[in-house]
């Protein structure tokens, strides 16, 4: 885990990007409004299938090449039990991110340079997308880490928050979904889908190829 000291940021931006919504979409979804987070810690790396398999004695990914994968096809749900049996085991109060958290985590905290990637301006420094994936995730940690010293928070998988995904205070159209905020972007995602800013969601129930998670808790 890597303890980030809270404070005041600015969520969201304008990147001005095609983010396979709407035109224009992504400008109304990211819109910049300052957050306040308070001290924390977040995982230095995904959740891998080795972890998950020491807690849950199974692997419920669907590649699974190496251990050292993130984790996948875990729905929202899934992780909660994951969590549960984790704190049991080790006496601990681990969690989900919220997507605020996320967020100030990925963009390097207080030590942020504003990266339109968690840790670079250019994406194949610090992700694994669609132009150097290959088609598949790849094992945690092996590019560059952001500011904070966090790996992948920019592709490899999209990355579970404990939040539902609720338009921000800056958007007066933006719909509440049914929905739990995804961050990150994955391995499969053009380098738009795979910006700090980026926000997506899906069904607490569902279970992809593309869908994982880190640790959180509070200090």
């Amino acid at each position: 885990m890597v303890p980030v000291a809270g404070g005041a940021f600015t969520m969201g931006g304008k990147d001005h990007v095609d983010d396979g919504g709407p035109e224009g979409g992504a400008d109304i979804d990211e819109c910049p409004h300052v957050v306040t987070v308070h001290d924390f810690a977040i995982g230095k790396f995904e959740v891998t299938q080795a972890d998950w398999m020491a807690i849950m004695g199974n692997n419920p990914a669907y590649f699974q090449n190496n251990p050292e994968y993130p984790v996948e096809q875990v729905s929202w749900n899934d992780v909660q039990e994951f969590i549960r049996k984790l704190n049991i085991k080790l006496g601990e109060t681990y969690r989900l991110p919220t997507e605020e958290e996320w967020e100030f985590a990925a963009k390097g905290g207080s030590a942020g340079k504003d990266y339109r990637y968690a840790g670079s301006d250019n994406p194949r420094e610090v992700a694994w997308y669609g132009e150097n994936s290959g088609g598949h995730p790849h094992p945690v940690g092996t590019l560059k880490p952001n500011e904070l010293g966090i790996y992948d928070m920019s592709g490899n998988i999209w990355e579970w928050c404990s939040n539902s995904k609720a338009p921000y205070p800056c958007d007066p159209l933006g719909p509440t979904f049914e929905a739990r905020v995804l961050r990150g972007g994955t391995f499969a995602n053009d380098a738009n889908s795979v910006r700090v800013r980026d926000r997506n969601g899906r069904d607490p129930n569902i279970r992809l190829h593309t869908l994982g998670f880190r640790l959180a808790k509070d200090l």
